[in-house]
């Protein structure tokens, strides 16, 4: 199981975490990936700083913005899936 951890904490909920978790889970949904890649959320990964902190399977992923999110999703969720 691929694990995408988006942080909801306060900051990064302020700069769109909805938006991006929104993404991810098109992006799931779209790849039929459903009980393959699980969509989590997370309070404040210590990452506030650098925009909206998101995670797969514990790897923090290059910043993510709601527009390059199924980018991000391709490199780095679709090639672990087996």
């Amino acid at each position: 199981m691929i694990i995408i951890t988006v942080c909801v904490g306060s900051s990064c909920y302020l700069r769109g975490a909805h938006k991006i978790a929104t993404a991810f889970e098109g992006s799931i949904l779209r790849h039929g990936l459903r009980g393959k890649v699980e969509l989590q959320g997370a309070f404040c990964m210590n990452r506030c700083l650098e925009g909206v902190a998101v995670s797969v399977n514990g790897e923090p992923l290059p910043r993510a913005t709601e527009e390059n999110c199924e980018d991000l999703f391709r490199r780095y969720v679709l090639g672990e899936v087996k």
